[in-house]
């Protein structure tokens, strides 16, 4: 069987100066590496003297170098034209432009069968840009964004030719493929893969001893949340329901996992929240933690919380379980897919302050079977994913399994 060679373009993935940033692109397309050969283009928004910007905000824009080895994949960070709130509906044709410079010199050196892209807009808007120049194979993989970018008329239209362009779409969750139809795209090009989870970097470690790694007390219940510290994510939601659960949990802890992203940083609103409320000792902040180090704080938890307002597959949902840790989250994309049993965790309506309020009451007085927790987790591992996903490139290529 012919080994392939998949051109990953995707914006956001983990750099030297954004560690943190896609990694879950990155988890999903390195496996794939196990089957085939990538190489990854990473176009990083620029415009001439954004320097300048850092003097009043330091973390404004960091930019990699030209190029990563990481894990012996090759990882390029081009650079394409991109100003601050203006002409942002020219990105995807300034992403093609750059992207193409790349794509150009490794099919020169190694005929690319595949560029696999992520996020529809601008990425995969610029992928099918550059594979019609180049006559290549196109995929874009839905992840979760293009609900709030269908509300803008010009992406849309963008996202709508670049549907229409690509030759197959991958959507981690079934809502979004639900979205993209819904829009007008041909459901006959999507297929549903979720996301996976690595069951050896997330494993369950003892809550007692986890807790003592943190210095949590033994009889605390403990929240936590993981993600960017962004306000899509929720967590003013849950600071504001700590008064009322210390009225029955005296001892509440809520763990916060995360920093800034390139969407942002609201530590500081949410430590002033924390601090208006009167609850700053219930609340710690731990700051952004690689995933080795995560399954700790995971464990000690009595249960996940992910007040979200949006998501496509959220990979932290299964990351929780494989520690033993249910989850409750809100209504909103994949999550009521992952989340499809009472037996692992609740699911809430969106921006409803009494409805979390009771789903966090009752998690924390509930007593969950992690074991079967875990063995949820264990049925959605990464493995289970790659025959799929290698199918879709190989039936694209009009290859056959011998």
């Amino acid at each position: 069987m012919k080994r392939l060679k998949i051109a990953v373009l995707s914006s956001l993935f983990p750099n030297s100066v954004r560690k943190q940033s896609g990694l879950f692109v990155r988890e999903r397309m390195f496996r794939v590496a196990e089957f085939a050969d990538i190489e990854v283009v990473s176009p990083v928004p620029w415009f001439p003297g954004q320097g300048f910007i850092r003097f009043f905000k330091p973390n404004y824009r960091p930019m990699p170098g030209k190029e990563e080895i990481q894990q012996g994949i090759t990882v390029h960070f081009p650079r394409f034209l991109s100003f601050p709130k203006f002409f942002r509906k020219l990105d995807g044709i300034m992403m093609a432009r750059a992207a193409h410079k790349v794509l150009r010199k490794i099919n020169q050196r190694e005929n690319i069968d595949i560029i696999d892209s992520h996020f529809t807009y601008p990425d995969g808007f610029a992928a099918t840009k550059v594979a019609r120049k180049m006559d290549k194979k196109v995929t874009i993989t839905l992840r979760g964004t293009e609900l709030s970018h269908s509300q803008y008329p010009a992406k849309r239209k963008q996202m709508l030719q670049a549907w229409r362009d690509a030759d197959h779409m991958i959507c981690v969750a079934e809502s979004l493929k639900k979205l993209a139809v819904s829009l007008g795209a041909d459901s006959h090009k999507f297929t549903v893969v979720g996301n996976g989870v690595d069951t050896q970097k997330f494993s369950v470690i003892p809550p007692i001893n986890a807790r003592q790694t943190l210095g949590i007390d033994e009889d605390a219940k403990v929240l936590i949340t993981v993600g960017g510290l962004v306000k899509r994510k929720g967590f003013h939601r849950v600071i504001a329901c700590i008064p009322e659960l210390l009225q029955s949990f005296p001892k509440l802890v809520y763990l916060i996992v995360g920093g800034a992203s390139a969407e942002g940083n609201i530590e500081s609103q949410l430590r002033e929240q924390a601090e208006s409320l009167g609850v700053t000792e219930h609340v710690r902040f731990l700051g952004s933690l690689p995933p080795k180090k995560l399954s700790a704080p995971l464990s000690s938890a009595d249960v996940f919380v992910l007040s979200t307002a949006n998501e496509g597959w959220a990979n932290v949902i299964l990351e929780s379980m494989a520690c033993g840790t249910p989850v409750i989250a809100s209504d909103v994309g994949g999550n009521s897919e992952v989340i499809n049993s009472p037996i692992i965790g609740e699911i809430f309506p969106f921006d409803d302050h009494k409805a979390l309020l009771a789903s966090l009451k009752n998690g924390l007085n509930k007593s969950w079977d992690r074991q079967a927790i875990v063995a949820y987790a264990a049925e959605n591992h990464w493995d289970t994913r790659m025959a799929k996903l290698m199918d879709i490139y190989r039936d694209l290529l009009g290859l056959k399994e011998q």
